[in-house]
């Protein structure tokens, strides 16, 4: 299994990629859908753990960095106040720099 220093610092935008996996066949993901495609900034690496979307079939899992990442509650369902947010964890492999 390969080990990964986390990529983003605290503080990086990012963006969720906007990937389906499941449309290509069977799969465990951890990533909600509602937040595929949508900017936020990363709050704090977490460590680096075996993937569980490979653990959940049992197949060898890379240790793959996790992140909180912070975005604005408005930005994703258009309702809460200014200044309201959403703290999710994400692995690293779902993320990438925002534009």
């Amino acid at each position: 299994m390969t080990s990964f220093a986390p990529q983003f610092p605290s503080g990086t935008r990012i963006r969720v990629k906007a990937d389906y996996p499941e449309t290509r066949g069977p799969c465990h993901i951890r990533t909600p859908h509602y937040l595929r495609g949508q900017e936020g900034v990363v709050e704090r690496p977490l460590g680096a753990f075996r993937n569980p979307e490979d653990l959940a079939f049992a197949r060898p899992a890379a240790t793959i960095p996790l992140y909180h990442v912070r975005f604005d509650q408005q930005g994703l369902w258009n309702e809460g106040q200014p200044g309201d947010t959403v703290l999710v964890e994400l692995y690293e492999h779902w993320l990438e720099p925002a534009a």
